[in-house]
């Protein structure tokens, strides 16, 4: 039993409920793991993903509530099944054993303090692969704190320059904020990217922002504050990948994939701000089993 779930204030929420005793707050998360599934994934960032695929594990649950969520059925409806830290260390060392890149944590937040107790067993027991944090990026400071020592790698997503769309879209308030300031902390413990002679990613932040259809101009200033106020040398992975599920199906506004004049604007200003260190998709013709291309 982890005493810190007694009155839970792992993420920007702070529900203050009593996991332990299972009650839920806005994640709908117990004292439990739960897990969607662990897979062998390859289309990640070339870097993360490589020749042998990213480790990942799929955690039940989420902090946010985002209408066009492509992976709802776990996030929001809480697929998956119930494990323990010990559970989670052995999945660990099995994707090691499968001769993955990386272990990536995919929505692991309102699991932060499980999962560095299963880091610290699966070290013990031979855990040697770089360690991915892939998260939605509406954390506290104060648990990412946590982390420090256990995670190598950051892939947090920049949604949305305004708080509005924020609660419009996942129903959250002050992203902006959350978001940016959990950014900057996951760069002061991990720095920009470090690679090995593979190319691939062994420590570092890279920051995603998947571009939302008639949100062009949110785009536009989520990447100037990446440029403006990250060192050049982060990478930012720019997102096409967009098509309409879940909620986004009834809402006007993004009930459509992007246009080739929506992507063009989005390219032509990376161009204007410069920046270079990174990942920009290609668009094509998007559907849910849709694999991404990225060039670098």
């Amino acid at each position: 039993m982890l005493q810190e779930l007694n009155n839970c204030k792992i993420c920007p929420h702070q529900c203050n409920i009593n996991r332990n005793n299972g009650k839920i707050g806005r994640c709908k998360a117990t004292d439990k793991i739960k897990i969607a599934l662990y897979s062998i994934h390859n289309f990640e960032e070339p870097c993360i993903s490589g020749k042998n695929g990213s480790g990942t594990v799929f955690f039940s649950n989420c902090n946010l509530n985002c209408v066009y969520c492509q992976n709802y059925e776990i996030s929001q409806f809480g697929k998956g099944k119930e494990i323990s830290a010990e559970e989670l260390a052995e999945i660990f060392l099995k994707q090691q054993e499968n001769n993955v890149e990386n272990i990536n944590l995919v929505t692991p937040t309102s699991y932060v303090l499980q999962i560095i107790e299963a880091i610290k067993i699966a070290k013990q027991k031979g855990l040697k692969l770089p360690i991915v944090y892939n998260t939605n990026s509406y954390e506290k400071v104060e648990t990412l704190q946590l982390l420090e020592g256990y995670i190598d790698i950051y892939l947090p997503d920049l949604k949305y320059s305004e708080n509005k769309l924020g609660k419009e879209l996942s129903n959250v308030d002050n992203y902006f904020e959350i978001a940016t300031k959990a950014i900057k902390e996951m760069v002061r413990q991990v720095g920009a990217p470090v690679f090995n002679e593979n190319g691939m990613v062994k420590k570092g932040v890279i920051v995603r922002h998947l571009v939302l259809p008639n949100y062009i101009e949110n785009s536009k200033k989520v990447l100037k504050w990446l440029y403006d106020n990250l060192p050049k040398e982060v990478y930012i992975s720019i997102m096409a990948q967009y098509f309409p599920t879940y909620k986004a199906k009834e809402n006007a506004k993004i009930n459509r994939k992007l246009t080739n004049e929506e992507w063009n604007k989005i390219e032509n200003y990376i161009e204007k701000l410069g920046i270079e260190n990174g990942y920009v998709q290609e668009l094509g013709d998007h559907e849910e089993e849709y694999v991404p291309k990225w060039e670098y």
